[in-house]
């Protein structure tokens, strides 16, 4: 079996395509965040994808059904002028380093076919605590993209955040610049204890203000108001001073 296992599923005609990653990490913000809108497309205009498999782990469905842990480049279509979508989902990032980056050169090699020069990374910022007014912090690659972001109300720190972007949403933005891609890093701030569906939707209203398409956050919404109750037993169980069970801090999403 080769290290990497690419299938294309499909050779969508894209216009002016934008890739967006969206894979697990803090407060699975980005994946939430890319995976509605993969949900969205769907409803509206149908997704091909590419699918990348990698072992040696699989995933379980609920029907208790396994296939190989794999991500997922899926090409949404957008409605108005704004860009194409080519959307980087997933269950895993690797475990290794050079996982990290002969994953991430693979996920760049595909897009590139597809047309894409322009890509964003999605992922959180955690805070340490919970949070009520969700600000998005960004990266770029270049210094003349911040004008845009910062339009659209994202904030760039500086050394923030600390310790730098790591996994695929760092090196898209370190690989990519070697590539001539203009790529950014939109992290959304999450406490990071809780699956974040609020961040991801702060993320994505961003998404829609720089690249010009709207999404249906319903979904999203109804999520938020689960995490809600969630995040009030958390402040209840805080105000009276007990221990907070660990299935209440699990990621759920």
């Amino acid at each position: 079996m080769d290290e990497i296992e690419i299938n294309s599923l499909a050779e969508p005609d894209l216009r002016d395509p934008v890739l967006i990653e969206g894979l697990p990490g803090v407060g699975h913000v980005g994946k939430l965040a890319a995976e509605h809108l993969v949900e969205e497309a769907r409803q509206r205009a149908g997704a091909a994808g590419l699918r990348r498999r990698v072992p040696p782990q699989v995933t379980v469905n609920d029907e208790g059904v396994a296939d190989l842990t794999c991500a997922e480049l899926h090409a949404v279509t957008t409605e108005g002028d704004g860009p194409d979508l080519v959307v980087l989902t997933g269950d895993h990032q690797a475990a290794t380093n050079d996982g990290h980056y002969r994953l991430t050169t693979a996920f760049l090699d595909a897009a590139e076919s597809l047309g894409v020069e322009t890509a964003y990374a999605l992922g959180g910022v955690p805070t340490g605590e919970l949070i009520e007014e969700y600000t998005v912090l960004g990266a770029v690659s270049g210094a003349e993209q911040k004008a845009t972001l910062e339009d659209a109300g994202v904030e760039f720190r500086p050394d923030e955040p600390e310790g730098g972007i790591v996994g695929v949403s760092g090196l898209i933005l370190g690989l990519g610049k070697r590539r001539g891609l203009d790529a950014a890093c939109l992290m959304g701030e999450t406490s990071g204890y809780l699956v974040d569906p609020k961040s991801a939707q702060a993320v994505l209203e961003v998404l829609e203000t720089v690249l010009d398409f709207e999404v249906d956050f319903s979904s999203l919404e109804d999520r938020a108001e689960e995490m809600e109750e969630v995040v009030g037993k958390i402040q209840e169980m805080q105000s009276q001073q007990q221990a907070i069970p660990d299935e209440e801090l699990r990621y759920i999403g």
